[in-house]
């Protein structure tokens, strides 16, 4: 588990406190990581104020996207769980104004709902 399934393309949770770290020159001083996920080189943390989808790009990663969303601004999702066929699932997030929504792929396994039901808590509070 860990890295394995990093590389594989399954989500696996990270220590929130690690991201907290690395992300200290994102973060508000009265914000904190509650949860974190992993997506082979991306990830997917939930504080106590928003989302943010860090996207690493390139070969070696250095280029990284910070996408920040308030959870006021999510007005709806859905999971797509994968098929036969088709081996990915997907995370569709909606944001206000918005008509496309953004994606996320995940392998075919369970994580996929941890980060929905994650998701579902911000979301409502």
């Amino acid at each position: 588990m860990g890295i394995l399934d990093g590389l594989m393309g399954n989500v696996t949770e990270v220590d929130s406190k690690e991201v907290e770290k690395e992300l200290s020159v994102i973060i508000t001083d009265n914000e904190r990581v509650d949860k974190a996920y992993k997506l082979i080189r991306d990830l997917i943390v939930f504080t106590n104020t928003r989302l943010i989808l860090i996207d690493k790009q390139g070969m070696t990663g250095k280029k990284v996207e910070y996408h920040s969303i308030p959870y006021k601004s999510i007005t709806h999702f859905s999971v797509e769980t994968a098929g036969t066929f088709d081996l990915d699932a997907e995370l569709k997030i909606w944001i206000s104004s918005t008509a496309q929504p953004i994606t996320k792929q995940f392998k075919k396994d369970k994580s996929i709902f941890d980060v929905q039901k994650a998701l579902a808590t911000y979301v409502a509070k």
